[in-house]
């Protein structure tokens, strides 16, 4: 979308695609005049042309050798992306038997997700973002388009911000007739010019994602424990958490990051289900907690609410929960909880302090547990408990070194506690939660980054980063793989024409054909191919 004074004399029309057409502003010193439709509206502006200008010339040599590797790589991507095209496009005809893993890797690349999550949902904010993102793409894209012409000596006409339909962009004016007489080298170098740029972009913001925790250490740690950063009412971790607190643990294990909080999540939401299979008619109204049992003693025991099962569930007094005595000899069996009446029993605990017993049974991660069985003291008994078939038990231990209780108690940082069990006991606690595990898991905003001092809005400053480079990147890697499409329009369309008109062999109208035939087909192929993955994300 960089010369759309060339497509206005290629088609003889008065407008190209979108109305950028230069020649209505050529060899004129006033102000080109802005455009505003139903659909599109733009705003142009000259205050850039002549420090692009004096910026190209000055350094030119540098420069052309910067563009010169950007040919090298455009033209490799137009290669590629013209093998992903047939590729793709040969998916309706089953002309090969691969599976989709490659269409979802492209999906995550180019878009940021993959077409198997359950559905796709935008905050008002994150579509900011990704506006923002966008923005930054395209103005650096034509940016590499400017410079580079004015390396080789043309001067820009305007700069022209527009908004077609709902759609940011940015686009620059040059003299067609001027640009026409560069050689073929220079040609390449400003048309290849932006998808360089783009892919330049990709790669400083995979840079910058990196060293991001080496960049934001002054103010943040990174990698300690995952902050919440929101949650909505409908969560079902609404009223346990807090935005500002930090998950220590989930079953004993530490948490250090967004990304184990939910590896640790799946696999307890698939040992649960596990778990439920393993229950057979005598006891399908009940789960033993996926076998996470605790070493009740027998004191407390004796002090416990003791009921039976009535109407396929245990029913325990509020903020009770039920616990089933199991053999840890033989985990299939329940030990003391099958009565000679033939009903089962169970007693009534409460949740927060058995949570603090040692643990026992062989459903708890394996550095959780130091026995190599779930048996437990003399004094003492394995209780799990008893739930229905498919609900998960999780422990879920958090802290927030910058609550006011904990800042009363003086200590007001997170890296000088050693420890989870330190963090819990000084600023923060345990809880169960009883539910869906997935459900659970994605109801939660998390960051990786806690701030050394409290401030305000500083814990959402590393994820808006975060977010704003992960938008740029994908936004830039789509921006260079569409102009790397030999389509009309687009950069992949002035790519293909300076290579046909490289071959010198042919005649001029056996050159033309052969471009338009290949431009022809490029274009059709590339709304096949780009129709078959958007229907695979949005359906």
């Amino acid at each position: 979308m960089m010369m759309g004074g060339r497509r206005v004399r290629r088609s003889g029309r008065g407008h190209s695609l979108l109305p950028l057409s230069s020649r209505h502003h050529r060899h004129h010193n006033h102000h080109p005049a802005n455009t505003i439709s139903c659909w599109y509206c733009d705003f142009k502006f000259s205050s850039l042309n002549d420090p692009l200008f004096y910026f190209g010339q000055k350094h030119a040599r540098c420069l052309r050798a910067w563009f010169t590797i950007g040919i090298g790589f455009s033209l490799t991507a137009l290669v590629v992306v013209s093998l992903i095209l047939l590729w793709e496009s040969a998916r309706p005809f089953k002309l090969y038997g691969g599976s989709s893993e490659p269409k979802n890797l492209l999906n995550r690349l180019l878009f940021g997700f993959s077409p198997s999550l359950p559905g796709l949902s935008i905050s008002v904010i994150d579509a900011g973002l990704m506006v923002f993102s966008t923005l930054i793409s395209v103005v650096v894209h034509e940016f590499g388009h400017a410079v580079a012409a004015a390396s080789e000596g043309i001067r820009v006409e305007y700069i022209a911000i527009f908004l077609a339909i709902i759609f940011p962009g940015a686009v620059v004016a040059f003299n067609y007739e001027v640009v026409q007489s560069l050689p073929h080298s220079s040609l390449l170098r400003i048309y290849c010019a932006g998808i360089w740029h783009n892919a330049v972009s990709c790669a400083v913001c995979g840079l910058a994602l990196i060293f991001l925790p080496l960049i934001l250490f002054p103010l943040y740690i990174h990698g300690e424990s995952p902050m919440v950063l929101g949650l909505s009412s409908t969560s079902p971790l609404f009223g346990y958490l807090s935005p500002g607190d930090s998950i220590v643990s989930l079953d004993g294990i530490r948490i250090h990051d967004p990304h184990e909080w939910m590896k640790m999540i799946t696999l307890i939401d698939e040992q649960t289900h596990q778990n439920s299979n393993y229950s057979d008619d005598a006891r399908s109204v009940l789960t033993l907690g996926g076998r996470k049992g605790y070493c009740v003693p027998s004191s407390l025991l004796d002090k416990s609410v003791k009921i039976q099962l009535e109407d396929s569930q245990f029913v325990c007094p509020d903020e009770l929960s039920a616990f089933v005595k199991f053999s840890c000899f033989n985990s299939s069996l329940l030990d003391n909880g099958y009565h000679e009446n033939g009903k089962w029993g169970a007693n009534c605990l409460t949740a927060k302090h058995v949570v603090k017993l040692n643990k026992c049974g062989d459903g708890w991660p394996a550095a959780v547990t130091s026995r190599s069985s779930c048996e437990c003291s003399q004094d003492q008994s394995c209780l799990m408990p008893a739930q229905v078939p498919g609900v998960t038990w999780v422990e879920i231990a958090y802290s927030n070194p910058y609550s006011l209780e904990c800042l009363q108690k003086g200590e007001n940082s997170s890296a000088d506690i050693e420890g989870p069990e330190s963090v819990i006991t000084n600023c923060g606690g345990t809880f169960v939660f009883i539910g869906d595990a997935h459900s659970m898991g994605h109801s939660v905003q998390l960051t990786a980054y806690q701030p050394r001092w409290a401030f305000f809005l500083g814990a959402y400053l590393p994820n808006t980063l975060e977010k704003i480079l992960v938008c740029t990147f994908h936004v830039s890697l789509t921006l260079a793989f569409l102009n790397s499409l030999p389509v009309f329009f687009l950069d992949g369309e002035s790519i293909l024409e300076v290579i046909v008109c490289n071959i010198t062999f042919l005649s001029a109208r056996k050159r033309e054909k052969i471009f338009q035939i290949c431009l022809l087909g490029g274009t059709l192929f590339s709304i096949l191919a780009i129709s078959r993955i958007s229907l695979s994300i949005f359906l």
